[in-house]
């Protein structure tokens, strides 16, 4: 996968346990995102998408990496018009001094359009 302005970012933050948890700046709003508990212990694969969840605070989860159906959870996710803040201090999301991984994917992917 290849970052794209305005349509794609990927990258890594450290949690810090507390409900008041880190703003992930994406500079655009989010249609989707994964994310993995990457450094300091094991964690699922959590997806969040603004088309199960059509309103913040969002916590209709998949986990990809189970065979469960879609869960609704504490674990928390506002989507933002630049980003997205992390609402809970849940282990797979925001574990004081853990390094987790994410991809997001626009809403509206226009910055990089082709129009004709």
């Amino acid at each position: 996968w290849a970052e794209i302005a305005g349509f794609s970012k990927f990258g890594s933050y450290t949690g810090n346990g507390s409900s008041d948890s880190p703003f992930l700046y994406l500079g655009f709003r989010p249609k989707f995102i994964l994310f993995k508990r990457a450094v300091g212990g094991v964690g699922n694969w959590l997806i969040y998408d603004s088309s199960r969840d059509t309103y913040n605070q969002m916590g209709n989860i998949l986990y990809p990496n189970l065979s469960s159906a879609e869960y609704v959870d504490s674990n928390k996710v506002d989507f933002l018009s630049n980003g997205v803040k992390i609402r809970s201090s849940q282990t797979d999301l925001n574990t004081n001094g853990d390094t987790y991984i994410y991809a997001a994917f626009a809403e509206n992917p226009f910055k990089n359009s082709l129009a004709r």
